[in-house]
Order: C-alpha cells, then sequence, then structure tokens
C-alpha cells in the first residue's frame, strides 16, 4: 500500500524536504551511464575536491549514509575506549543517536555539559576535564561541538577561538557535528576555513541531507593523521555505498553552483520571518536566539494541540510548553503566511 505524501510543506524537520534542483541535476547526471563501483569513480573524487577547494586545505573526505554513522564513526577514530568525550547536553550524539558512539567506540563515555543555547562554554569544559584525573575515571580526550547547535544558535568565531584553547590546553581534539554546517555559515557569513580548521576542528562532519541531498554526509579529516584506516571503519559499519557516486555526486552539484550556502541563506532568512510573525501573537515568546533556521517558542499546549490539530507537524516537547518549527531550503513565504494564519486563528479561538 502506497502512503500518501505530506500535502504542504511543513515545519517539523529540514528533513521532510525533497531533493534540491542542484543536486538532482548532479544525481541525474551520475546516473546515466557507468562509473566504477565503491568509490573508484570520477564523480567522488571530483566531490573531494571540491570539498577540499571549498575548505580551502587538503583534507580526507569519506561518505556516509547518515549522521548517526558519520558522527559516530569520526568520533571512535578519535579515542580509545577508555577515554570520554565532552559535549553539550542536547547534543545530538547524546540525545538521538541511540547510544551509536558509545557502540562504535566500544564504550567511550559521553560527559555532559550544561550550557546557555545549546553551547559549550570553555569554563565548562574546564571543569569537566578537571573534576577527575584518577586512572578510575575516563580520561577526556574529544571535545564535540555542534555547529549550528540543537536550538538553532551558532557559534561565533571568537567563541570557537576560546574553545579551541582550551581544547589546545588539555590536549582534546575537536569533533564538529556540522548536520547544519550550511546555516552555520550562512549566518556567520564567512569562508568555510574560518570555523573549521583555522578554529582547531581536526573533523568534521558535514551535512548534505538537510542542505537538499536525497542522503548523505561527507567526513572531513582537516588532521589527516587521525583518518588512518577510517575507510575500513566506512566499510565495517555498512557505510561502504557500492554506487558511491549517488552519494558523492549531489555534493558536486551544491558546491559548484554555490547552491550549498545559497539555499541555507535562504532557510535562515524564512526562519527570521518566521519568528518575526509568531512573536506578535499573543502568548507565544521566543525561547532561543534565531539565529540559524531554527525557531524555539513557548506557547500554551491548547495552542499546540489546535495548530497540530489544523494539519501541522512540528517538534513539541511534552510538558514544557516550548516547540521547534524548522525551515529548509524549500520554505516559501507562502508556507509561512498559511501557517501563521492557522496559528493567529487558533490563538484567537482560545
Amino acid at each position: 500500500m502506497r502512503s500518501s505524501p505530506v500535502s504542504k510543506n511543513q515545519f517539523a524537520s529540514d528533513n521532510y524536504s525533497g531533493i534540491c534542483p542542484e543536486a538532482m541535476e548532479a544525481l541525474a547526471m551520475a546516473s546515466a551511464g557507468f562509473a566504477n563501483a565503491y568509490g573508484e569513480d570520477d564523480y567522488t573524487a571530483k566531490a573531494c575536491n571540491l570539498i577540499r577547494d571549498f575548505f580551502e586545505t587538503d583534507c580526507e573526505v569519506f561518505f556516509a549514509f547518515n549522521g548517526t554513522a558519520a558522527n559516530s564513526l569520526a568520533l571512535a577514530s578519535l579515542c580509545q575506549s577508555y577515554h570520554s568525550i565532552i559535549s553539550h547536553e542536547l547534543a545530538h550524539i547524546e540525545t538521538d543517536e541511540c547510544g551509536a558512539v558509545e557502540f562504535f567506540s566500544n564504550g567511550t563515555k559521553l560527559l555532559l555539559a550544561p550550557g546557555a543555547n545549546g553551547k559549550v562554554s570553555p569554563e565548562a569544559v574546564e571543569q569537566i576535564v578537571l573534576k577527575r584525573t584518577d586512572i578510575h575515571y575516563p580520561k577526556p580526550r574529544v571535545l564535540s561541538l555542534t555547529q549550528s547547535t540543537e536550538v538553532g544558535t551558532v557559534y561565533s568565531k571568537d567563541e570557537l577561538a576560546a574553545l579551541k584553547a582550551v581544547a589546545n590546553q588539555y590536549g582534546l581534539r575537536v569533533h564538529m557535528d556540522g548536520a547544519r554546517f550550511g546555516n552555520a555559515l550562512a549566518s556567520l557569513n564567512c569562508s568555510a576555513k574560518e570555523i573549521t580548521w583555522q578554529a582547531g576542528v581536526d573533523v568534521l562532519t558535514l551535512g548534505g541531507t538537510k542542505a537538499g541531498l536525497p542522503v548523505g554526509e561527507a567526513v572531513v579529516f582537516f588532521n589527516k593523521e587521525l583518518a588512518e584506516d577510517f575507510g575500513y571503519r566506512c566499510k565495517q559499519a555498512g557505510q561502504l555505498a557500492s554506487k558511491m557516486r549517488f552519494l558523492s555526486a549531489p555534493w558536486i552539484g551544491i558546491l559548484e553552483t554555490d547552491a550549498f550556502r545559497n539555499r541555507a541563506a535562504h532557510a535562515n532568512k524564512c526562519a527570521a520571518r518566521l519568528a518575526q510573525e509568531l512573536r506578535t501573537v499573543t502568548g507565544i515568546t521566543l525561547v532561543h536566539p534565531v539565529q540559524a533556521n531554527a525557531v524555539f517558542v513557548q506557547m500554551p499546549e491548547a495552542l499546540i494541540d489546535a495548530i497540530k490539530q489544523r494539519g501541522w507537524h512540528f517538534y513539541t516537547f511534552i510538558g514544557s510548553g516550548h516547540a521547534r518549527f524548522m525551515c529548509n531550503w524549500a520554505t516559501q513565504p507562502e508556507d509561512i503566511e498559511a501557517l501563521m494564519v492557522d496559528v493567529r486563528e487558533a490563538a484567537a479561538a482560545l
């Protein structure tokens, strides 16, 4: 039985969107003929080189099917099982990856830091590192940062520099979960290198799916020594695609045309507009600054229910009154207008 497609654009997740035209065109081109398997094809080579050009450095590039695998395998390559990874308590690797990091790293422990607006502070990192230094406690080895964060905020260049300093002080390697890296890049309006390897990032999981690709993320090692045998990790974990060009070719489409940055900037602009509209509704307040493509608001539970009853999909946090609205590369002004008509009518009826 075939399921019905979602009839309108939604705000639950940027994963709801389809394939952006630039990625689709590149995917169709890769499918037109024949190519070598397992990444030994020209499309994969070109995609890797475009990523190197994008970051303006020589780096090792691998492709994975999804963010969970990309994050988990990358982190497993940075530490031993007796090490620990410091991350924000809301980080995706903690809340939404089903223990995958621990599984692929043979038990590396996550040490969680609180922090306003989804960000880890240098002080919190130092406190965790110094909390215990005896052999009975897993030794901190990695700092994992999410850019943009799980609540839609963005680490500035100065904030990254401060985190780099504390990471260097305590010998921590730095991993960046860049599922929405394009949105952070568009928000900061800087070069990709400034907020990655120049900011001390050793390995980045570069998000493609939320950027308009059909599937797939890139794992980018700026510290190439840490990429040793990473291909074997990918194969063992079922991440070596036989038709790799279908993971890699769409990257060509969004990087050659600069759609990676431009589409993210569009999503950010839509989120800013949505936030501005939501703030005008009585009973709705913003929870976090809107710096990327996510809008977090507080609203009455009755209003949340009423909006959902009108056919809108968005994530809520039970009992808190918090709701998350995500914009994506395909969000249009009319989508926001349609949502706001129902929001205002539902709020007026309460």
